[in-house]
């Protein structure tokens, strides 16, 4: 059986994670599970930029591989950052087992705007294709209503769609 495994980094909300798992079933030929919270590795943390180096807390997911999975999609509340960004929504081996997102820049209320659930779902599920999409093989999509368009800031998020276009879904690598 295929499994992508959803795994809690940190704080995160676990019910948040099972939305997710239900959502990602319909994108994806696989069995969503949660499985085990990790710790964030404090030597991810930056004092200067107060943020988590994104590449570290990939590294320590795939030293923590369930056996039965076929990708494994952290999901953490901290801001994450790689070296030449400002900040990013996540990461992903391209291609390779481990997927990274942050939900914290996707939530309104980071940047001050009242609570909004459905637009935060939407938010998170984009985000979480795209991180598995690179996952499969694909590269960043030049379609700005791609999933797999990348995402310079939340206005490029929220144009883009939930789905790959039909290029990048004919070139997706989904084992089986």
């Amino acid at each position: 059986m295929e499994n992508i495994y959803l795994i809690p980094i940190g704080h995160i909300d676990e019910k948040l994670l099972r939305q997710l798992a239900n959502d990602l079933e319909e994108e994806f030929s696989y069995t969503c599970v949660v499985g085990s919270r990790l710790d964030i590795p404090p030597v991810a943390y930056n004092v200067e930029r107060s943020q988590f180096l994104a590449s570290v807390i990939l590294e320590e997911m795939k030293s923590h591989l369930p056996q039965n999975a076929e990708r494994v999609l952290g999901v953490t509340d901290v801001d994450l950052y790689v070296p030449d960004l400002n900040f990013v929504f996540g990461m992903a081996d391209v291609p390779g087992p481990a997927a990274l997102i942050s939900v914290c820049r996707l939530w309104q209320e980071f940047y001050g705007l009242e609570r909004d659930e459905g637009l935060f779902r939407r938010r998170m599920m984009k985000e979480a294709i795209h991180e598995l999409g690179h996952s499969f093989g694909l590269a960043h999509c030049q379609n700005p209503q791609c999933v797999m368009s990348f995402s310079n800031s939340l206005i490029d998020t929220d144009r883009k769609g939930e789905a790959f276009c039909a290029d990048c879904r004919k070139h997706i690598k989904i084992p089986g």
